[in-house]
């Protein structure tokens, strides 16, 4: 099995949809690489407005995207 995507520490995109409500959606920090559980990685992740902490699968998070590159899309 290959290794995790994100490293502890880095900040992260929370995509997620189906039950968690849009709130729910926005950057987090990853504070702990879980094992994985199906298919895929989890993550303990925590927002960075809030301080909210979750456990994700890696499915449901991506790498932000950078305001410059946004705007030259």
């Amino acid at each position: 099995m290959q290794k995790h995507r994100f490293a502890i520490g880095e900040t992260v995109e929370f995509t997620a949809g189906g039950s968690y409500p849009p709130a729910a959606r926005g950057l987090y920090e990853v504070l702990r690489q879980l094992p994985a559980e199906g298919n895929g990685y989890q993550y303990r992740v925590k927002n960075l407005a809030d301080g909210h902490e979750r456990m994700v699968r890696e499915g449901q998070l991506d790498h932000p995207v950078k305001a410059e590159t946004a705007a030259s899309a």
